[in-house]
């Protein structure tokens, strides 16, 4: 009898080591799944017009780091407005799974043959560190970044909004191969002001 309990005792253990794997996989593809279909739902609620495209679509690939481990989880195209659409991505490592949401703007512009970089928002808090975002600015490509600096209705913007709503910044992309530009922030749901800021940026890598 105890050899059968110990071969019981094993057996069960190795179905555990099966089993708890698949579920956590599964668990991470309904939070990737849950994350695409709540943003959409959100963008439905603030009257943009939106619609969720199928898995597979050119749009998803445009700059992936696939030696990281990132991938796109879906693509939101929406109507009438200079984001053409949203891929949200998601990073997993052993520990956790991390989005991200990157709003897509095509612009031939950014096909032409001049260098363009990166460029992010910066902010200014007072007191530093721990305080309320009191100004920002934007870092890198001398050209857009003068245009946004200058934009003090974006900067208001975003002032309003509270840009300490999420934990990371504002970054942009160019991507001359596609002919589109990449404007990233951490996953969260904007805020109508938010929304508005961000499609402020957008108008402005179309006449970049």
């Amino acid at each position: 009898m105890e050899n059968w309990g110990s071969i019981i005792s094993a057996l069960a253990a190795i179905l555990i080591l099966i089993i708890l794997p698949l579920i956590a996989r599964r668990r991470k593809k309904e939070g990737a799944t849950n994350k695409t279909e709540e943003l959409y739902r959100h963008l439905r609620a603030l009257g943009v017009g939106a619609s969720p495209v199928e898995k597979g679509d050119e749009k998803e690939k445009i700059w992936l780091a696939r030696a990281s481990g990132q991938k796109s989880e879906g693509l939101i195209e929406l109507e009438g407005r200079n984001i053409d659409s949203i891929n949200v991505l998601s990073i997993s490592t052993q520990y956790e799974t991390r989005y991200s949401i990157e709003y897509l703007v095509q612009a031939s512009n950014i096909m032409i043959e001049r260098a363009l970089k990166r460029t992010r928002l910066t902010r200014k808090k007072s007191p530093p560190l721990w305080g309320k975002v009191v100004a920002i600015d934007w870092k890198g490509d001398a050209s857009l970044a003068q245009g946004l600096k200058l934009d003090y209705s974006l900067e208001d913007k975003l002032l309003r909004a509270d840009v300490n709503a999420f934990k990371g910044t504002i970054q942009i992309f160019p991507e001359p191969k596609h002919g589109y530009a990449r404007i990233r922030t951490d996953y969260f749901l904007p805020s109508a002001e938010m929304f508005e800021a961000i499609s402020s940026i957008a108008r402005h890598i179309k006449s970049w």
